[in-house]
């Protein structure tokens, strides 16, 4: 009775069967029940009472493992009396086996024989199932031995060799830097992280077609075809990816996002996975975020002089608000991270709110937003206007409660600073009237908007000079800056090389365009004037437009006239 005071002990729990088996005593049962139940009463949380047993020093974790395996009705091994089948082991990644704390230890008429520490997880089972396509046979291994095996397994996953068989039955070459014994969808899904990796891409598009399977990489902004791999593997790769994300590869009707951390060549990188049914199969992008790469300072963006000038006079004012705008993928996260490391110093109280973290931050508070846990911009904002900032960036305005708050802070004495997406920088002021945000409260509060692209820098080891006639160039660019009298004009234009990968551009830079709000185009706004009005009346106090920086930029020979086309309509 004494022993059900603290824990229902059903006839077939574990306690009984290790009372049965003669491993414990009734009295270091009742003793460990006794442990456990304190542990919870007092907070420490409840406790598993196998590895209270353990603790205790009543029993083995063998026999523990035992006694479960009698429970479950499942097979029980030692992995020091088994050899493990590389080939079998070789079926997972490290990294699945360790979250799921299972690892395929060998095969058994037709079934995969896996080493579980928790062999009634059906989930964990089916997810197996699916990964290696082999039916699933879970034995129970004692705890210790299973995390030993694990681990040795990750250390010498890179040492082991694919059969030559297989990889001519699935048509897929290993890297020729590593030997690896990994199934080809496993291998595959290697291969595409560490070559985006290394050829610097933001983003992966693995999209399924009628009969193939493509993988592009955005590099520089353009999208580029790497690989068209077997259309077979396109089931196993993308369950890959998805275990390897934390996203539910049984439901593929629905989009999923999940997110993953992986060290390529000594860098710790996050990529971001996004899922989309499409009439083919499941669409995969992958975003790429270098947690150790370095920022970019102010200087380097590409300001023109004059502006950077007049734009390290606006972001130290001690309040106000600063719009940075542009389209997906125009680089204004990177412009609001260097404007940050600009203005971080031990007097500032710096805190962001952000959605991903993209870059690590020394002395700045970094927040990630989390709407299933219900912290968004809007009740973020509000939290850290009481935790005495002096400086805010919220990483998207998107709705008009945030708009609101972020307006709002920049009128009690904060400097704001986030995004929207405009198509230039007259576009922020009309869209905040269109969120809401009463003319007043914007001239009162907003203090510049910064709109900005990013064009291809043309390879500096393989660009070709040309020259051509001034007439010729205005009358496909009329608004090109040539200087008086400037008959003709040396541009230059992409060649291609190894450098480049043959694109002929390597590297990006930004085209900005500055607008301060005077008192003339506060008025403007008051009035609710319309864009095209606004970047007028700026156009004549002296703004740059993003079109003609671009231009100077072909000019400085930094760029071309069809980059410069392709980003700017």
């Amino acid at each position: 009775m004494a022993i059900r005071r603290y824990k229902n002990n059903s006839k077939d729990g574990i306690g009984t069967l290790l009372v049965e088996s003669g491993d414990i005593t009734p009295e270091q049962l009742e003793i460990a029940l006794r442990y456990n139940w304190e542990k919870e009463r007092t907070g420490g949380g409840r406790g598993l009472l196998g590895k209270t047993l353990v603790e205790l020093g009543f029993c083995s974790d063998k026999a523990i493992t035992q006694a479960v395996a009698r429970q479950a009705g499942v097979e029980f091994l030692s992995l020091e009396d088994y050899e493990i089948d590389p080939s079998a082991a070789s079926l997972i990644d490290p990294e699945v086996a360790r979250r799921y704390q299972a690892l395929p230890i060998g095969f058994d008429d037709g079934r995969l024989v896996v080493a579980m520490m928790h062999v009634n997880d059906i989930i964990t089972i089916d997810d197996l199932r699916l990964l290696t396509g082999y039916e699933i046979k879970p034995v129970c291994v004692p705890d210790s031995e299973l995390k030993a095996a694990i681990e040795q397994y990750a250390r010498s996953s890179t040492d082991l060799e694919l059969p030559e068989e297989e990889l001519a039955e699935e048509e897929v070459e290993p890297e020729s830097d590593a030997d690896i014994a990994e199934k080809p969808a496993v291998q595959l899904a290697n291969m595409i992280f560490h070559q985006a990796a290394r050829d610097g891409a933001s983003d992966v598009h693995i999209e399924p077609q009628e009969k193939s399977l493509r993988v592009r990489f955005r590099i520089d902004g353009v999208l580029h075809e790497v690989m068209q791999p077997p259309h077979r593997l396109q089931g196993p790769l993308i369950s890959r990816i998805k275990v390897m994300a934390g996203m539910d590869i049984a439901n593929r009707r629905i989009p999923q996002d999940g997110r993953t951390t992986l060290k390529v060549d000594g860098r710790v990188i996050d990529f971001r996975v996004a899922s989309l049914p499409s009439a083919y199969g499941e669409k995969l992008t992958l975003r790429l975020l270098d947690r150790e790469a370095r920022v970019i300072t102010l200087p380097e963006l590409g300001f023109p002089p004059k502006q950077l000038e007049i734009f390290k006079k606006i972001i130290a004012l001690p309040y106000g608000c600063i719009l940075v705008t542009g389209p997906t993928g125009s680089g204004k996260s990177t412009t609001l991270y260097a404007v940050l490391m600009e203005l971080n110093s031990v007097e500032k109280n710096i805190i962001t709110l952000e959605d991903p973290i993209e870059y690590r931050l020394e002395g700045v508070n970094q927040v990630q937003v989390n709407p299933r846990a219900g912290l968004t911009f809007a009740t973020g904002l509000r939290s850290i206007l009481r935790s005495d900032p002096d400086i805010v960036m919220v990483g998207e305005i998107r709705d008009r409660e945030t708009a609101r708050i972020a307006v709002e802070s920049a009128l009690t004495g904060h400097l704001v600073l986030s995004t929207l997406h405009t198509n230039d920088a007259a576009g922020a002021v009309t869209r905040l009237d269109d969120m809401g945000i009463e003319p007043y409260l914007t001239t009162s509060s907003l203090v510049a908007v910064l709109a900005q692209r990013l064009v291809r820098i043309l390879c500096q080891n393989c660009k070709e000079a040309y020259t051509i006639k001034s007439e010729e160039l205005l009358a496909s660019v009329p608004d090109f800056p040539l200087e008086p009298g400037e008959e003709e004009i040396t541009l230059y234009k992409p060649v291609g090389c190894l450098r480049c990968s043959n694109t002929g551009y390597k590297g990006r830079k930004g085209v900005y365009e500055l607008l301060v709000m005077s008192e003339q185009i506060k008025h403007l706004t008051l009035q609710r004037r319309s864009s095209g009005e606004i970047t007028q009346v700026a156009i004549e106090e002296g703004m740059v437009t993003l079109r003609q920086d671009g231009l100077m930029k072909v000019r400085q020979g930094l760029t071309t006239i069809e980059e410069v086309m392709r980003v700017l309509v």
